[in-house]
């Protein structure tokens, strides 16, 4: 396994509270919800069933925790039906946030993950007011310790956002509490230091968990390998309770094929297993691309099993591995929710066969070239307008449904262009386009899947061009484009 432990373009995010628009990011289309796996009762009403969800034991605690959990980052806003983009900083939805909760404690979801950047710095709030709903043993809380910003580096600024996390979720006490996007920044393991040791952060958290004020404490990583190892490497001394890693099938040995400095889930995971720490498990679609496979991928997993849904394949991946405390999945629509508590009520795990065979489809997506974005918003806003993330994904879209024309003799080219075009115009407004690039490359740090974003701008722009000229069209990345020098 090649792991690259030299990466330096790690991610980095801004002020917290100016959290880059991932509060309003709603989902795609809803997916069709159906039980036909599960329960049979459930099967006929296209109902989750009750009572049927899988849980995983917290070995320090011995808690059963839901093997769903509830991602509270990206929550439903006053007209959610429109596009995350259209939305903006729409109001947040808390009647439905009330429902989707009180729906998903109902069938036994009992694991909430927020953070105080999540929503614009609203999350936590709405997420305390949902709650706060519930008797307090019927729930289990993670939120997150997200000092980005430099100007909350200080021991005094760390302290101010605990309690205010405990203020805004109305708990006197956290259940998980996690150092946030360990691993980013231009010097990661310096970041790091600057965040949670040097200023006596650390100890400080250490000292609120042996008071039960957090009752378990870890970490979630997003970055420079090095420091991962680090904290594992110091596991004796702070005994971590659980880590959260991005786990997926095309992560688990391709993360690496992707962008050389990711890191492949199966080291990931692999080192936790070593030292017996729980997994939680984030990003187990990818920011929805595993639910939105490319159609002849799409039809091999519903030619396996017709009754299955794409998405329902991915999360089933992710928690089939054992040592998985609980799967993260933000769900801003009813359906997203009733789709996987399908899933996990009960999961039926994945034999050896299909983790190979899911496997395989990830070998054969890493060859569609598509641009490794999540549509996670973190390069957002940027200073110049471009509306980045519907840029990649409207490319990733046509190209994976075949609507990415190439040559001009291809008797599909006019068909096609047409509808790359037209698409185009529709999904981003003409000044927020490629070609309004100027290449000042400050969205690059804050890219987890460190895509080189002004290249393939670039390339995206020139490929257009191309198109409104009737001229030969190349959709293959630069092989260098995502490699870091």
């Amino acid at each position: 396994m090649n792991i690259n432990r030299q990466d330096k373009h790690s991610l980095s995010r801004r002020n917290f509270l100016k959290a880059l628009g991932l509060g309003t990011a709603a989902a795609s289309v809803p997916a069709i919800v159906s039980c036909a796996s599960g329960d049979a009762d459930a099967a006929k009403s296209d109902e989750p069933p009750i009572g049927k969800m899988t849980y995983r034991v917290n070995p320090k605690t011995g808690e059963k925790v839901s093997l769903l959990g509830y991602g509270m980052m990206r929550l439903p806003t006053i007209g959610a039906k429109m596009s995350a983009r259209e939305a903006g900083d729409a109001e947040i939805d808390q009647d439905m946030v009330n429902r989707q909760v009180d729906y998903a404690i109902e069938h036994g979801v009992n694991y909430f993950d927020t953070s105080p950047a999540y929503c614009k710095g609203r999350s936590e709030h709405c997420t305390g007011i949902a709650l706060s709903r519930h008797k307090r043993e019927e729930y289990f809380i993670a939120t997150k310790l997200s000092n980005f910003n430099p100007e909350t580096w200080s021991h005094e600024a760390g302290v101010e956002m605990f309690q205010n996390s405990l203020k805004e979720l109305q708990v006197d006490y956290v259940d998980y509490l996690l150092l946030h996007a360990i691993g980013g920044g231009e010097d990661a393991m310096a970041e790091y230091r600057a965040r949670y040791e040097d200023n006596g952060l650390l100890d400080y958290l250490l000292e609120q968990r042996e008071k039960g004020v957090i009752r378990n404490l870890g970490f979630s990583y997003h970055g420079d390998i090095a420091v991962f190892d680090y904290l594992l490497a110091n596991h004796d001394k702070y005994k971590w309770d659980f880590v959260q890693i991005e786990l997926n099938y095309l992560d688990w040995k391709l993360a690496n094929e992707i962008n050389d400095s990711n890191t492949d889930a199966e080291y990931l995971y692999g080192e936790l297993v070593k030292r017996d720490i729980p997994a939680v498990i984030m990003e187990p679609l990818l920011g929805g691309r595993l639910a939105k496979l490319p159609d002849p991928l799409a039809n091999k997993l519903l030619s396996r099993d017709p009754q299955s849904s794409v998405a329902s394949w991915a999360f089933r991946y992710a928690g089939t591995f054992p040592k998985v405390l609980t799967v993260l999945s933000g769900m801003t629509f009813m359906e997203h929710l009733k789709e996987n508590l399908c899933t996990y009520s009960p999961l039926k795990p994945l034999t050896q066969d299909e983790m190979a065979f899911l496997e395989g489809v990830a070998a054969e997506l890493v060859s569609y070239n598509t641009i490794p974005c999540n549509d996670c918003k973190y390069c957002m806003p940027c200073p110049y307008g471009i509306d980045i993330p519907a840029i990649f994904v409207h490319y990733n879209k046509c190209l994976s449904e075949g609507n990415a024309p190439r040559e001009r003799q291809s008797p599909e080219y006019y068909k096609e262009r047409r509808a790359f075009l037209v698409g185009y115009d529709r999904s981003v407004p003409k000044l927020r386009q490629a070609d309004h690039c100027i290449g000042c490359g400050q969205c690059v740090p804050h890219c987890p899947q460190r895509i080189r974003i002004p290249q393939e701008l670039e390339r995206i722009s020139r490929y257009v061009d191309a198109l409104k000229q009737g001229k030969d069209a190349t959709v293959e990345a630069d092989p260098d484009f995502n490699k870091k020098k």
